[in-house]
């Protein structure tokens, strides 16, 4: 063991294992995830700012870790925890200790993650500190209480404008303006606008590849600067934190919601709300956001669309749902899909516009990608409200 590390968790407990990644400590909440690969997906993907990551898969970094599967430039976790660490894999691949060290991300090892996911189980998120200390100091009741004292001083995840942080800046999308899946001028297929509130690169990936031609906005621009660009259809993209700490951009997002009301079903413009743009919509309007008792991390999470009774297993990774008994009558929304665990909301629907929000993530990554459909609905509407003009 060349460093011993701890996680201290605010209701006391203390995790003992062996660091590895970057010789840091961190904090930040502890959630978990039952998905059993794509780690490095997890790991780059921004909607886990501001939190630490137990992976419940006993054996993680198997197959290193590739630049094509990263979600974004840089890994967002704070920290990950593990039960056993792989060092060992392809010459032509970076391993995942290398790798969390080549960003400034540490990690920790030999937890007994099952009982760590139990006690999440019990009693929620739970705020988590990570410190590392020299093998002599291993076990050191001393060590220990620091990091409890450490997780009970970090800032909830409410308190945190994340979005900020995450939005265009260090983003492997954030370096484009345009993307398109052919050569030649631009624009070629439909214009659609991309609102990162913390993307996930498949996202962008799965509508380029079906033809159409993206602009990636950072959230803290204005509604103008997007409705100025004329987009055929605009995106509201996934990101981490609270939807209700980010005031400002739900008031851009409310702005562009407003743009597709008053243009109405004569020259309607498609709306796409994935995960907290789903969460943004909803606020928009009118109605409130809240903590999930425990939140949905996970690629297994069943879903039923409430319009054609279908059930499908999706991708998740979000905190805060959309609270059904606040969505105001009159606001012509309806919640079209459920989440069959627990009962909450997974998307919202206008029933007369081309408006569609998801909770969950229809670009998978890591996840099935069964839900890409949901990219082909969006884009149709795109293609048909072109052509009505």
């Amino acid at each position: 063991m060349s460093r011993a590390a701890v996680l201290g968790l605010e209701d006391g407990s203390a995790w003992w294992g062996e660091a590895f990644g970057d010789a840091a400590s961190a904090s930040g909440e502890v959630v978990f995830n039952t998905a059993m690969t794509g780690y490095q997906e997890i790991a780059s993907d921004a909607s886990y700012n501001g939190q630490i990551v137990v992976l419940t898969y006993p054996l993680i970094g198997n197959y290193g870790t590739f630049d094509r599967a990263s979600e974004s430039r840089r890994p967002w976790v704070e920290a990950l925890v593990v039960r056993e660490i792989e060092t060992t894999c392809r010459d032509d691949t970076l391993d995942l200790d290398a790798y969390l060290r080549q960003y400034g991300v540490p990690g920790i090892a030999g937890v007994d993650t099952r009982a760590l996911v139990r006690r999440l189980r019990a009693k929620g998120t739970l705020r988590a500190a990570l410190l590392q200390v020299p093998p002599h100091l291993a076990h050191d009741p001393g060590v220990a209480q620091e990091a409890v004292a450490k997780a009970r001083a970090s800032a909830p995840l409410q308190a945190k404008p994340l979005v900020v942080e995450s939005t265009g800046l260090g983003r492997q999308v954030g370096t484009q303006t345009y993307w398109s899946a052919k050569q030649g001028p631009l624009p070629l297929g439909p214009k659609v606008a991309l609102l990162d509130t913390g993307v996930k690169e498949n996202q962008v990936r799965c509508l380029v590849r079906r033809g159409a031609t993206v602009k990636v906005f950072p959230a803290t621009v204005s509604a103008r600067d997007v409705l100025s660009w004329s987009p055929d259809g605009i995106v509201i993209t996934n990101g981490p934190g609270d939807p209700a700490a980010i005031p400002q951009i739900a008031q851009n997002v409310r702005l562009l919601l407003d743009a597709a009301l008053q243009r109405g079903a004569s020259r309607p413009l498609p709306i796409l709300g994935i995960c907290l743009g789903h969460q943004l919509v909803g606020r928009a309007i009118g109605a409130t956001t809240s903590r999930l008792p425990f939140g949905h991390h996970g690629a297994n999470h069943p879903v039923k669309d409430l319009r054609t009774g279908r059930v499908v297993i999706t991708s998740q990774n979000h905190e805060f749902q959309v609270d059904e008994s606040s969505i105001p009558a009159d606001s012509d929304f309806v919640v079209s899909a459920r989440n069959l665990n627990d009962g909450s909301v997974e998307g919202l629907a206008h029933t007369l516009l081309p408006i569609r929000t998801y909770q969950y993530h229809p670009e998978g990554a890591p996840g099935p990608r069964d839900n890409e459909a949901v990219f082909d609905a969006f884009l149709d509407d795109v293609r048909s409200a072109v052509e009505r003009r």
